[in-house]
């Protein structure tokens, strides 16, 4: 069997291949492919395999020996699903496999900003402290969570473990948005109302025509002056420029930001402004506990197998 994956260094080179080796014999790694190296690489193969590498109806179309796209993420927005299925190439991705790592990313850059952990850090070792006239600072408020509001966008495996782990660990009472397009349903509330009453809103949604955009200006202003806003999902969903000024404009209590619309950010990006209080923001990678990302191959050789007994393991397409 003729198998590439694209683009393995973006999952890590410290992981263990082997079972996507037993799965895909004859696999070939790439730690990264440019666009212009992605028809030459995938001719001939039956199974592709990727992370963020985009492949588009032409690349589909051209490849002839294709039978399989594999894809070590939950997302598929990378992929031309229409024109896989008009080729009879099955498509297949993973899910639930990195939820402890992101859970733990969440509860940390929660209790970072509600302890204001940067600032006070700072404050220790800059000689505020040493002038201080009392044995403690007191400079930045902190408050409990417990019987605060945690609105969830996105109940999947990760927002629903998110809720679980805030209601358990912090005490927290959980709301979970409507799906954006979708039908309302009696145990959710709209997402202007969940943005209204949560004290922290947690994004874990696909990124979708209609979640584009998700988090515009006129929504963020919907929010608590001193709510918090976490984005572990997909970048595009929030409007970076309107968090930037919400944030610069103390209209919002903070943020925590991992992923952004263009990764890795070449052109930039309005919350790289050195004026910006309490916010965090991470290089996409909540995900990235050994653990979760060696789980994260280990899924993908899984579905590799099921599909070469004739299965549907994982399968989107």
């Amino acid at each position: 069997m003729s198998a590439v994956f694209l683009d393995f260094g973006t999952v890590g080179d410290d992981l263990d291949p082997a079972s996507l080796r037993s799965a895909a014999p004859g696999l070939v790694l790439h730690a990264h492919t440019q666009p212009e190296e992605i028809a030459p690489r995938i001719a001939g193969c039956e199974v592709v395999l990727t992370n963020k590498v985009r492949l588009n109806r032409e690349l589909i179309e051209r490849a002839g020996s294709l039978r399989v796209i594999g894809l070590t993420a939950t997302g598929t927005n990378n992929i031309d699903l229409a024109a896989a299925r008009e080729r009879g190439v099955a498509v297949c991705n993973i899910r639930d496999y990195c939820t402890p790592s992101v859970v733990q990313h969440v509860l940390g850059v929660l209790l970072h900003l509600t302890h204001h952990l940067a600032e006070y850090s700072r404050e220790a070792v800059d000689g505020t402290w040493t002038r201080a006239t009392s044995f403690g600072l007191l400079h930045h408020p902190i408050r409990e969570l417990r019987g605060r509001i945690l609105g969830i966008v996105g109940w999947g495996a990760l927002g629903s473990a998110v809720a679980r782990a805030c209601e358990s660990a912090l005490g927290m009472q959980v709301i979970v948005a409507n799906r954006p397009g979708g039908a309302a349903q009696p145990d959710r509330v709209d997402l202007d109302e969940l943005l209204a009453r949560a004290d922290v809103v947690s994004l874990h949604c696909p990124l979708t025509p209609e979640t584009t955009g998700l988090i515009s200006a006129a929504r963020l202003a919907r929010m608590k002056p001193d709510a918090i806003l976490i984005n572990t999902a997909r970048g595009a969903l929030v409007d970076v420029a309107a968090l930037a000024a919400a944030l610069r404009a103390r209209r919002l209590g903070g943020a925590a930001i991992d992923v952004l619309p263009e990764e890795p950010p070449v052109g930039g990006s309005p919350l790289f402004a050195p004026d910006l209080a309490n916010l965090i923001v991470t290089p996409h990678m909540a995900w990235a506990a050994r653990e979760s990302r060696q789980r994260c191959l280990d899924e993908l050789a899984a579905n590799i197998e099921d599909w070469r007994r004739g299965g549907i393991r994982g399968r989107v397409v």
